[in-house]
């Protein structure tokens, strides 16, 4: 590590602890320049046009970006990132997912506000979120919005909607009522990244831009975690060495668009599908 990165840590971690603990999420961290940033984004974007006609691939690229393409793999371990997941997690963490969330130019798409966990079935609330703008991620491109301090509550009821503008599978939604003069925008520039509790309210608005807004949600857990479902659904583990057995824990990727990671990226989306409710 270098001694410009130790003090850029040791300046900023402290005050992430903090903060997050307050606010329930932590904005910006800057993790990588807007060169790698690009080189991240034109590697994703060449394996798009890879595989372009084949959907079922198209989606376990996009689902999968950290198994298919060993860049994003690296991006999941980036020193600044994990860094700050052990502020919040401590020293034995997984990637649990590390999905794009991607909103074409001028698009509609929209996140509805919800909190994470309601869906994953995990035992406990020691994850956070990490989203990573591979491409810029400003207000106007439906950045992430939050409403401060809502992580303290508990899981509220939510509805699925099913509205095709809606980027989440169900049109999930929390139905209480949310006060948007309250939201707060985690507005990002390539290579930056934001942090936030698994129960913090949040969400986005659509890409009002003619670029596309591409983000990783990389989902840090800790390793102490499991599944309420006793199923073992595939992993990283990026930081530590523990991992208690409750995940299948594999290793980095070796190559690009291995047909032997599709391979596993299909066994383990059919068990997710089973078990995000």
């Amino acid at each position: 590590m270098t001694t410009q990165l130790k003090k850029k840590l040791s300046e900023t971690m402290p005050q992430l602890g903090e903060i997050y603990a307050q606010q329930g999420f932590f904005s910006p961290v800057s993790a990588i320049s807007e060169t790698e940033a690009k080189e991240l984004r034109q590697d994703y974007e060449a394996a798009e046009r890879e595989l372009h006609g084949d959907t079922d691939r198209l989606a376990l690229l996009k689902a999968y970006p950290n198994r298919l393409l060993p860049s994003f793999d690296a991006a999941t371990r980036n020193r600044t990132l994990v860094t700050a997941a052990q502020e919040i997690l401590g020293e034995n963490i997984l990637v649990w997912s590390a999905a794009l969330f991607i909103k074409e130019a001028d698009s509609t798409k929209i996140v509805s506000w919800h909190q994470d966990l309601t869906y994953w079935q995990l035992n406990d609330i020691k994850e956070v979120t990490c989203w990573l703008a591979v491409s810029s991620a400003r207000k106007e491109a439906g950045c992430m919005k939050f409403i401060p301090g809502s992580h303290k509550d508990k899981i509220v009821p939510h509805n699925d909607t099913f509205d095709e503008n809606n980027m989440l599978s169900r049109g999930q939604e929390i139905s209480v009522e949310v006060d948007e003069n309250k939201a707060v925008h985690a507005e990002l520039d390539p290579g930056q990244a934001s942090f936030h509790h698994g129960l913090l309210f949040h969400s986005s608005g659509p890409n009002k831009t003619e670029d596309r807004r591409i983000g990783s949600a990389i989902r840090y857990i800790s390793a102490t975690m499991k599944q309420e479902t006793g199923d073992r659904p595939m992993v990283t583990q990026v930081s530590g060495h523990s991992d208690f057995g409750h995940f299948k824990v594999v290793p980095p990727p070796t190559g690009r668009l291995l047909e032997e990671e599709f391979e596993l990226c299909r066994l383990d989306n059919e068990l997710k599908k089973k078990l995000l409710l």
